[in-house]
């Protein structure tokens, strides 16, 4: 029996991202940064040492788009695994979401350039997987 050695060094990186909703509105940040650079994505990103996939999808909406939702108002959408789902090798990402009563403003920051509320009726190209993702969030 042979092993392929080439996947079973495989490093695996684990994320977070945020499908959060308002009035038939989602949130999206563009990215500051490649991959993907300039492309409208969801808020989301790295699970830090120490936390949760929940705790870093929260975390991770503040800093990119300055809305504090809490962990008990995040509901787990699934996790996102293929193979290729990012250019930068193998990634793993738990997705939730929440919705709002009413868009709060929000203000890009970390990674983001911008951040906005698009209607569903009218959504831009979006970069990873997300479009499966928001997909997956509205069912």
């Amino acid at each position: 029996m042979t092993t392929d050695t080439t996947t079973a060094d495989e490093a695996i990186r684990y994320t977070a991202d945020v499908v959060l909703f308002a009035a038939g509105h989602v949130l999206l940040i563009e990215r500051g940064w490649d991959p993907y650079e300039g492309c409208w994505a969801l808020p989301g990103g790295h699970v830090s040492v120490g936390e949760t996939s929940v705790v870093a999808g929260a975390r991770e909406l503040e800093e990119e788009a300055g809305i504090a939702v809490p962990v008990a108002d995040l509901r787990q959408v699934g996790a996102f695994d293929a193979p290729g789902r990012d250019p930068r090798g193998r990634y793993v990402s738990v997705a939730y979401t929440a919705t709002l009563p009413a868009p709060v403003a929000p203000t890009a920051g970390d990674d983001a350039t911008a951040a906005r509320w698009w209607p569903l009726d009218a959504l831009p190209d979006l970069a990873f997987d997300h479009a499966d993702i928001l997909a997956a969030a509205l069912t």
